[in-house]
């Protein structure tokens, strides 16, 4: 899906959602053998672009984000949602599919 986003600092997230920009994988294996985009494995770690405000409780009372801009995190594997913006493929994810960040 592509967006009319000009950026991804255009987008901001609603609710407890997470922009994530996905780690470049390796094209090469470690004998030197390429790998074509189909053969390989969706990357499961990346930069987190922006976040939305937090999730609201049914009091009312709202749980902030546990994650920020610049955190690199580890997500779950077939997460979230790919939104094209210009050149680049951004992750649209919940929270909660956001395993760890690496400090």
């Amino acid at each position: 899906m592509t967006t009319s986003a000009k950026s991804a600092t255009d987008l901001k997230p609603m609710g407890d959602r997470v922009i994530v920009r996905p780690s470049n994988q390796e094209g090469v294996t470690k004998g030197g053998i390429f790998l074509p985009d189909t053969a390989q494995e969706r990357p499961q770690q990346g930069e987190v672009v922006a976040t939305g405000p937090g999730r609201v409780l049914p009091n009312g009372k709202l749980v902030e984000m546990e994650v920020k801009a610049g955190d690199i995190v580890i997500y779950s594997k077939y997460a979230g949602t790919e939104i094209g913006v210009e050149d680049e493929e951004l992750l649209f994810l919940g929270s909660n599919d956001i395993l760890a960040v690496i400090s």
